[in-house]
């Protein structure tokens, strides 16, 4: 019966996005700052609004969610909302990071911003079938195996530490083997044909445009986030529902977060040192929770400030070429 929780959230989304689509965005056309905010805010709200949902399902257990297959209780409803807002906070902070790959891969193959959104939306899409496979597989291995909860917590943890060393390397979404692939599949038009995945060569053959092939890029990205996110999230719960739910709504505001931040992008170049304390600490979370439990309130307590610190550190002591 649980599936029906699934099916539903499911529908709930497909309407969202076409609500988004159909109301927001029928013109291609790059929204404004303002507007992003608003977006941003709206989907905030949206996933808030939900965790109060996902109170009520697991404090009542309805259709039998939050209890195993013997009908013991596993999950109340206020560590379910907790656990959902602590997983919702993680994938948004890690996704921040996601944020400044996806401008270097527009500025990359100059994709006008007005096409930027549609990119974007096919890509939400994309993520939302991978995330869902890659959240079951995880999910059962760390239900099979034990130790998968601390090879995630070393995984993270060497991920900290290469991101840490590396926080100057370049990108080149060109060398990308799946753009490679596509390059050897298909011929690749390097003009524009306004919002066209597809176009047709002077010869007549049909060809891929570079819109798509930036949102082949932009797709590889999500799947490189989510090797980090999803096990992160694996620290706070091994419940695939909150899991998926909270993973996708922060997707979901991605987009409009990044038109909201995309002018002033450079100027949170300390964010990133954050982004590395919130794998550090959910990595080591993760390889002592057999010896030591910190709560899902602590760990959503020490993400916020960790953010927040970012941010404000990044505005206090802006980059070089700006405070000079």
């Amino acid at each position: 019966m649980i599936l029906l929780f699934w099916i539903g959230f499911i529908v709930f989304i497909g309407v969202l996005l076409a609500i988004d689509l159909g109301a927001f965005h029928k013109q291609d056309q790059e929204p404004s700052s303002l507007d992003a905010l608003r977006m941003t805010l709206i989907w905030v709200a949206v996933a808030l609004a939900f965790s109060g949902f996902i109170y009520g399902a697991y404090q009542h257990h309805w259709l039998g969610i939050g209890r195993d297959a013997l009908g013991i209780v596993q999950t109340d409803g206020k560590s379910a909302m907790l656990d959902f807002i602590t997983g919702y906070l993680i994938e948004y902070s890690l996704s921040l990071d996601n944020i400044f790959v996806i401008a270097l891969v527009f500025a990359y193959f100059k994709i006008p911003g007005k096409y930027q959104h549609r990119v974007l939306f096919w890509g939400i899409l994309g993520a939302i079938v991978m995330r869902a496979g890659m959240i079951l597989a995880g999910t059962a291995m760390v239900r099979a195996f034990d130790w998968m909860l601390y090879f995630f917590g070393a995984f993270l943890l060497f991920t900290a530490v290469k991101m840490l060393r590396n926080s100057d390397e370049e990108i080149h979404p060109d060398q990308s083997l799946l753009v490679r692939l596509l390059r050897k599949l298909f011929p690749v038009s390097t003009a524009m044909d306004g919002n066209h995945f597809i176009t047709r060569l002077p010869d007549g053959r049909r060809a891929v445009t570079l819109l798509l092939v930036t949102l082949v890029v932009v797709e590889n990205t999500d799947v490189l986030f989510a090797v980090d996110s999803i096990p992160a999230i694996f620290a706070v719960t091994c419940d695939p529902f909150i899991v998926f739910t909270s993973n996708i709504f922060a997707i979901l505001g991605l987009r409009s977060l990044y038109f909201a931040l995309n002018a002033i992008l450079k100027r949170f170049h300390l964010l990133k040192f954050s982004i590395v304390f919130i794998l550090a600490f959910v990595g080591a979370k993760m390889l002592v929770s057999k010896w030591i439990h910190i709560t899902s309130m602590a760990s959503l307590i020490v993400i916020f400030v960790a953010l927040v610190l970012g941010i404000a550190m990044s505005f206090l002591f802006p980059p070089k070429s700006e405070s000079t």
